[in-house]
């Protein structure tokens, strides 16, 4: 599992992050595309190695403010400058490209395009296949992804936890607003770049032969607002980015030290793993940039269908095996091993299928395999969940059940077990104690304590200091102990307020109600 979540880190979140903020950089300020990406790597590299998650969280809140004002913004003036919605619709469908094919449908906008729910033969994106894809297709990404568990482990509480995972859940209600319509408009405003077709232009005009939809959003924001605005939206768009690459460099070198490298090294110190840690993020970024060009030309060029269709490779038997891991107690640990493996090893035939045979050009003959022809990509993942459940329920019921001592607390029948003294520490939320006092507020105590005698040291050695802080060194009186994890502090973390516990379901029914409104009005 830490396995693939590093490989889905390199081939989806960290190549896409970089290559769209590259992408920016080189639209607004014409730098070279590399030039953009290590530029955009260093500075975003900087604060993540020097800050830890506690920078990545902080900078993630203000950037989520910074963005969703911003966003808005762009939202407000394209509306204003399309001439409302009414104008938008009637644009949209008229946007067509004077470079094109005219025995061909190449460049025309799709007749459904203002729907979500498309027709489940012919469409771009099938509806049934969508809807199962958004729901258990990607319940790995919500439940499994150590980006996402990473920020709910850190919750005060589960109350906190809950209303921390229904806050993003209405945050992405906004982007069919704030990113899909302001990028249709883009597409009505400039059809010539935004929506090019012939494979010449494209490449003069975004150098990506393919096709030009990527560049929708940061042409409007460079084209259309004032100076003042653009450079504030220009910050706004490298800060989300920049947020984004934090949560995936912290997120992985967790999983790569804490996962693997004690697996292999079990006598690590923590100084050796902050520095793994570190090291490993340069590499996975190297590696990262290495993927771009494949990342280019697949999926016919869009990024979000290339996000969505790696993820339906690779990220649905997660779901699947999550989902039997939580409701069914039967299912046995060969069960899940060899129920994901087989699922994978689907997902990665019909990955490495999609890289050799990328989709001919528009107008040309489709000569590639019929699993890719006829199969789309979300229907793949729907087969993916039936193969790999098949898997993991025969396997297991072919092989030792697990104990109830092995599945205590992992299984929602018995997901809490609280005991009678748990109310004597429900004020102990921390889960994870260092023995030595490793906490901020010692750490800067015991710093002021000792500032006058360590001036003259800290003089001397001012580039040991900086070494170590870049490699995540801390000096001997900051280091701490072995870490020490408390079952009893976990229980009460269970334990939530039922008053709140029914307020967040309130606010849970009506996101849901609100999302069944907006498929509805946009089918």
């Amino acid at each position: 599992m830490s396995l693939l979540s590093l490989l889905l880190y390199i081939v989806t979140k960290l190549a896409v992050s970089i290559f769209s903020g590259a992408l920016f950089i080189q639209l607004s300020l014409g730098w070279n595309n590399y030039v953009a990406i290590a530029s955009l790597l260093l500075i975003t590299g900087i604060y993540t190695v020097l800050g830890g998650l506690t920078a990545v969280i902080y900078t993630d809140a203000f950037q989520t403010i910074i963005l969703t004002l911003g966003s808005f913004a762009v939202v407000g003036v394209s509306f204003h400058r399309i001439g409302g919605y009414g104008e938008f619709q009637q644009k949209y469908m008229q946007s067509i490209p004077a470079i094109r094919d005219d025995n061909t449908s190449c460049g025309l906008p799709r007749d459904d395009a203002f729907h979500i729910l498309r027709d489940p033969v012919n469409s771009d994106n099938p509806w049934p296949g969508l809807l199962l894809q958004s729901s258990i297709g990607c319940l790995w990404y919500w439940c499994c992804d150590q980006v996402i568990i990473q920020r709910s482990l850190a919750a005060k509480n589960l109350s906190h936890a809950k209303g921390g995972a229904i806050l993003a859940g209405y945050l992405k209600m906004l982007p069919l607003v704030m990113m899909i319509f302001p990028g249709m408009i883009s597409r009505a405003l400039y059809p010539d770049e935004v929506g090019c077709a012939d494979p010449v232009e494209c490449q003069k005009i975004c150098d990506n032969p393919v096709g030009c939809s990527n560049i929708a959003y940061p042409k409007l924001v460079l084209e259309l607002l004032p100076y003042g605005v653009r450079g504030l939206l220009m910050a706004v768009m490298l800060s989300a980015n920049m947020s984004s690459l934090t949560s995936i460099f912290n997120s992985a070198s967790t999983i790569f030290t804490m996962d693997l490298w004690r697996r292999m090294r079990p006598t690590a110190r923590e100084k050796e793993l902050l520095i793994v840690g570190r090291i490993f993020i340069v590499a996975l970024c190297v590696v990262s940039i290495l993927w771009i060009p494949l990342l280019r030309s697949s999926q016919g060029g869009q990024l979000f269908a290339y996000i969505n269709a790696v993820q339906s490779y690779l990220g649905t038997p997660v779901g699947a095996l999550f989902l039997l891991a939580i409701t069914w107690k039967r299912m046995s640990e060969q069960g899940a091993f060899w129920g994901i493996v087989i699922g994978h090893m689907c997902g990665v035939i019909r990955l490495v299928l999609d890289l050799a045979y990328p989709a001919p050009e528009c107008g040309h003959e489709d000569t590639r395999p019929s699993i890719l022809v006829n199969l789309h990509y979300t229907y793949f993942g729907a087969l993916m969940i039936v193969i790999t459940s098949l898997a993991i329920v025969i396997i297991s019921l072919l092989t030792k059940p697990p104990t109830e001592e092995m599945i205590g607390n992992l299984v929602w029948q018995n997901r809490v077990t609280i005991n009678s003294d748990v109310e004597e520490i429900e004020e102990e939320m921390v889960i994870c104690v260092n023995i030595k006092n490793t906490s901020e507020t010692t750490k800067d105590f015991n710093g002021d304590l000792s500032e006058d005698s360590d001036l003259s040291t800290d003089r001397k050695s001012m580039w040991r200091h900086w070494v170590g802080e870049i490699c995540g060194v801390s000096s001997k009186k900051e280091q701490g102990g072995d870490l020490v994890f408390d079952d009893r502090a976990t229980k009460a973390f269970m334990k939530e307020d039922p008053r709140w516990s029914h307020v967040l379901s309130g606010i849970f029914l009506v996101g849901m109600v609100t999302t069944g409104f907006l498929y509805g009005m946009f089918h």
